[in-house]
Order: C-alpha cells, then sequence, then structure tokens
C-alpha cells in the first residue's frame, strides 16, 4: 500500500495563537461547528464548488477547503453539510471527523467483513495516521452525488484501539487535521488496490471489542474516491485558485471543477499533459537531480523537497526554521528552486519549472493563509503543493479505457 501524501506544518504554538487571535471571527469552524443539518439539495445540475482557503479549522496556512454533504444511503432529507473539508489531490477517499457529522452518524452503516466491523488506519507520509470505521453515505459535492459510496469516519474509535502497524501520531480530530474531513480527489478510485487480494498491514483492519485483525477487503468495500461515482463528469477534475501576492493573502477563493471536457465550463485546456502512475507519481528532478518521487499535490501545503538536492542556501541547516516556523524553509532571502517535470513513462516533453521559497518566519509574521512560496525539507522526494496551484488550473485525469492516468497544466 502506498502512505497516502498528507504534508501539514501547522505555524506552531505562538503562530497559530497569532493567526487565530486575527481572524477569530471570520468565519472557519471547528468539528461540529463546521457542519449543519441539510436537506441535500445543493445547486442541482452544478458540477462545480467553490473552494476556500482561509484560517479554517486550526490556523493552517494553504488549506483548500470545500463543502461536502452527506445523506444517509437513500435518503435525500437525513443529511448534515460539512465545512472545511480539505482538497486533496494525493489521497483518494473521502474521511470526514465524527464530531463533524454526528447527527446523521447513527444512519451510516458500517462496513462490515465476516461479521466484523471494518475499520481502516490511513497513515501519512508525515508519519501520522487517522483511523475510523469504515461507513457508507450517500455523498453530494456541489450538483453532484455519489450513490451507496464507502467513507472513514475518523476518530469514532475508542483511543485504546490500537492495530498491528497502525504507528505515528493520530490526527483524529478536526484540530489535528486541520479540516473537518478530507476529500481525496486523485488518480485512484480506490485507496488501497493490495488491500483487494490480501491482508495489508497498516490499511484495513476487521475489529472486535480491542482486538483488531489486518484484512483484506473488496474494491467495492473500500473506501473510494467519490468523483469516479458520479453519474456523470467522473473522468477527473480541474482545481482552479487565483494568483497571490509574494507576501501571502489573508485568504484566497477558487473553483473544484468536476470532469474533464464533458459540460462547456471543463474543457481541457492545459498545455502540458503528464501521465501518472496509479497514484499520480511524475518522474521529476530537483536542481538537475533526480528524485525517487514527484507529484502535484494539494494536500500539501507548502513545496517539500529534499534539502541536499536543494539550491544553496536552502542546502544548509541555516536555513531550516525554528520556533512557531519549525518545518519550513527560513533562507535570509527568497530562493528560486529550479524542477523539471516528465511523465512517469520516460517519454514526452520534459517541463522547466521554478519554485520559489521564501522565509517563512517572514511570511507568517503577515498573519496570511494563503501563499505560493512556503516550503520545507522531506528526504528523497519532490512534493510539488499548493503554493503551485495559485494563478493556476490544473488537471487530474482518471484512467478510462487505452488512457493512462495524467496530471495537466
Amino acid at each position: 500500500m502506498r502512505f497516502t501524501t498528507r504534508l501539514i506544518q501547522g505555524l506552531g504554538v505562538l503562530g497559530f495563537a497569532a493567526a487565530i487571535s486575527l481572524f477569530a471571527g471570520c468565519g472557519g469552524g471547528g468539528g461540529g461547528g463546521g457542519s449543519s443539518s441539510s436537506s441535500g439539495s445543493s445547486s442541482s445540475g452544478s458540477n462545480s464548488a467553490a473552494v476556500t482557503v482561509n484560517n479554517g479549522v486550526s490556523g493552517f496556512p494553504n488549506i483548500p477547503t470545500v463543502s461536502v454533504t452527506v445523506c444517509a444511503p437513500g435518503s435525500t432529507t437525513n443529511c448534515q453539510t460539512i465545512n472545511n473539508v480539505q482538497v486533496d489531490t494525493e489521497s483518494f477517499g473521502l474521511r470526514v471527523v465524527s464530531g463533524a457529522v454526528s447527527q446523521v452518524l447513527g444512519s451510516l452503516p458500517q462496513t462490515t467483513i465476516n461479521g466484523s466491523g471494518l475499520v481502516e488506519c490511513t497513515v501519512f507520509a508525515d508519519n501520522t495516521h487517522t483511523l475510523g470505521s469504515v461507513r457508507t453515505a450517500n455523498v453530494q459535492i456541489a450538483g453532484e452525488t455519489a450513490s451507496n459510496l464507502p467513507i472513514q469516519i475518523i476518530g469514532d474509535q475508542s483511543s485504546s484501539l490500537s492495530p498491528l502497524g497502525c504507528g505515528g501520531t493520530g490526527e483524529n480530530t478536526a484540530q489535528d487535521l486541520g479540516a473537518n474531513g478530507i476529500l481525496g480527489i486523485g488518480v485512484a478510485s480506490i485507496d488501497c488496490p493490495a488491500c483487494v487480494n490480501a491482508a495489508v498491514s497498516p490499511a484495513y483492519y476487521t475489529c472486535s471489542g480491542s482486538t483488531c485483525t489486518p484484512t483484506a477487503v473488496p474494491a467495492a468495500q473500500q473506501v473510494t474516491n467519490p468523483v469516479t461515482q458520479f453519474a456523470t463528469d467522473n473522468n477527473g477534475v480541474i482545481l482552479t485558485l487565483p494568483a497571490v501576492s509574494s507576501g501571502g493573502n489573508s485568504s484566497a477563493s477558487g473553483t473544484l471543477v468536476f470532469g474533464i471536457g464533458t459540460q462547456s465550463n471543463n474543457a481541457n485546456t492545459a498545455s502540458n499533459k503528464f501521465t501518472t502512475s496509479a497514484f499520480g507519481d511524475v518522474n521529476g528532478t530537483l536542481n538537475g537531480s533526480t528524485v525517487s518521487q514527484a507529484f502535484f499535490d494539494s494536500g500539501s501545503n507548502a513545496y517539500f523537497i529534499d534539502s541536499s538536492l536543494a539550491p544553496s542556501p536552502l542546502n544548509s541547516s541555516t536555513s531550516l526554521c525554528t520556533g512557531s516556523a519549525k518545518g519550513f524553509y527560513c533562507p535570509p532571502s527568497t530562493v528560486s528552486v529550479p524542477i523539471t517535470v516528465q511523465s512517469i513513462s520516460g517519454t514526452g516533453s520534459v517541463s522547466s519549472l521554478s519554485l520559489s521559497v521564501a522565509n517563512a518566519n517572514s511570511l507568517f509574521s503577515s498573519n496570511n493563509f494563503a501563499y505560493n512560496n512556503l516550503g520545507g525539507p522531506l528526504s528523497g522526494k519532490l512534493d510539488i503543493g499548493l503554493p503551485f496551484f495559485y494563478g493556476r488550473s490544473v488537471f487530474y485525469g482518471y484512467a478510462s479505457g487505452s488512457q493512462s492516468p495524467y496530471v495537466a497544466l
């Protein structure tokens, strides 16, 4: 099983406090406060959802969010709308914090395998995990609906539950996640293809009491990318965000459009197309050196790159932030990081791009939340995070017939 990529760095204690004190009345919400009951009547026929980057649930920077409505299977009235759900183009499936869906949770049946309740531990690349039951729901985003969709309910299990292999730090609350849930809309349809034929750890478990056993799970019962289950507009997504200034903006508003080439508002206008692995990886270089993995990831709130390959002074420990910005880069002046991207097959044109990395301490002093030049260290990888998405549209095409999955710019 591939570790899902979700590298989120917060502002630390001091930065978090400053952000919250400034924006306390500007709309973010936690857990239950980020949701409302709903009749399920999202804008009929619409394939476009509003995306917002602001202070959100926890005051983390660069968290793009949408609103998602979760309904009991077969119902259009027993529903709850959840705000502040993070848009993540490098994970797969909907995961919602239990407190944010409390009004309808009891109406969402838990999936069972051989009579035992199904639980998933989702491990992320930053050594964190979410743990929760797999349940069935109808999911609405804008005017699109995925019926009888397996989703994960984060944090609805006993704190004493500790399945084998489910290591790292648990992020099972909205405050920990920085969102009320994660909407994984990457190029894969399910989150663990290897689990179809084998029990893989960490991944899916059947639990009885405090005892959990790794289990294989048929594809139809795994947590599933909801876009792939829409009746139409199901062949990909387009994430568009506006440009922001070099010092950051207090917020940013964009769109998440479902389908590519299926309606008048989702024509493929991209100039560069890169076929990807089944999970969204492309070939890439960083400052002239090949990296083991490269990917475009709205679920990472910064550019995360290998310091040992980065240009000076990012290759020096003196450029690592301390204090409230720990985990990010703090170079004395803004650094341009040259990268290249090519299709995973190694064929086709090579695109040369430049990532801008500024001093995180200086950025955070503005108390903004949308930054196009935030960076941090990650060994061996080229994680082209949310800063890249500002001022452009990024297309994610799903595999279909002879069509390989792709990212296009």
